[in-house]
């Protein structure tokens, strides 16, 4: 109990030496403008210097090169000059000794690493935020990475955010059911977001936050309790996954139909070895829009095979007939190689083929 109360006492008490540092260092520096200020305006009026040469007196008198006369000082002068080199140098050995207890100081460090990360966080967009980084978070992450999607991490444990930014990772640590951690996580241009902490309390919050910021964000929500389904649904989870129900049936699969695991499991990976499943959206622009499946030729142009399609009402159907008619904003799932199907979803954004 001891121990802990040392550690919190000494972490609050970090910022507080390091502001206060901050605060020396500044006041050094205003003290340090104030001595040249006084030089200049001293040497311009006792000595009749012209400005410049005034201003450059009171530095040069002041830095360690030494003072650079111009001409012989008079006596006020010359008490002029030896009262700056005096205050000058306690004045920088003041701002020196400062200056390196602030930068050396660990809240220092993570205040600078702070700011690296939100411009890096600023600087993404279509990326994926995380929530949580147990034993789920981890295997989303090197999902995301395995697709090369950009994302941020947000987890409570400082360990765990340490050992993202290690790997070159973005993480930020807190509560992602907050509305400003959310927003620092650029929650206004990401792509989606996986609530899959532990606790399905949790991720029901973190939804509920996130809907409320992004009606239009696809989210995808952990839950670990049958209960929990119904109540990350109303929460705004577009899908909700049960992660042993699924691991289950992947097991089951593997026992009684082996190959056709082994098969879908390669074809939805982006590191297939031949086949890829993939999602596309056919734009407003795209010539395709108002052919048929069989006008437009996937099949026989680009080797690509239709497994599905959504329209923009939501409607869904397996194994489209060939005189299923392609409309704006449809969502097609196709088979084909990464190759074929690059030329296909270009031309499903209305890029000439």
């Amino acid at each position: 109990m001891s121990r802990t109360t040392s550690f919190e006492s000494d972490s609050r008490r970090d910022p507080l030496v390091a502001r206060q540092a901050q605060r020396q260092f500044l006041f050094a520096l205003a003290a340090l403008g104030t001595l040249v200020a006084i030089g200049f305006v001293g040497y311009w009026w006792i000595e009749g210097e012209s400005p410049l040469d005034a201003l450059y007196m009171a530095v040069t008198t002041l830095s360690p090169v030494g003072i650079a006369v111009q001409k012989p000082l008079s006596v006020p002068g010359k008490l002029l000059t030896m009262a700056l080199i005096v205050a000058g140098g306690v004045v920088v050995a003041y701002a020196v000794a400062t200056a390196v207890e602030l930068f050396s100081s660990p809240w220092w460090h993570s205040s600078w690493q702070e700011r690296l990360h939100m411009r890096a966080i600023d600087a993404l967009s279509g990326h994926v935020i995380v929530c949580g980084y147990g034993r789920l978070g981890r295997h989303v992450v090197a999902e995301l990475i395995e697709e090369k999607l950009p994302f941020v991490v947000i987890d409570r444990d400082p360990e765990k955010v340490t050992d993202i930014r290690a790997r070159d990772g973005i993480a930020l640590e807190g509560d992602a059911s907050q509305e400003d951690l959310l927003q620092k996580a650029g929650i206004a241009r990401a792509r989606g977001l996986v609530a899959c902490t532990d606790s399905d309390a949790e991720n029901v919050l973190i939804v509920l936050t996130a809907r409320n910021l992004r009606p239009d964000l696809v989210i995808v929500a952990r839950a670990n309790s049958e209960a929990s389904e119904p109540k990350l649904k109303k929460a705004g989870a577009n899908r909700v996954l049960f992660p042993f129900r699924t691991a289950g049936r992947r097991m089951v699969t593997l026992i009684v139909r082996p190959e056709v695991a082994d098969f879908f499991e390669d074809v939805t990976r982006a590191g297939g070895r031949e086949l890829v499943v993939e999602q596309l959206t056919v734009l407003d622009r795209s010539p395709l829009v108002g052919q048929t499946l069989r006008e437009a030729q996937v099949r026989n142009r680009f080797n690509v095979t239709v497994l599905a399609c959504r329209k923009a009402d939501g409607d869904y159907f397996l194994h489209p007939r060939a005189d299923t008619v392609l409309e704006a904003n449809m969502q097609l799932v196709v088979l084909g190689t990464w190759e074929e199907l690059q030329v296909l979803a270009e031309l499903a954004r209305g890029k000439a083929s």
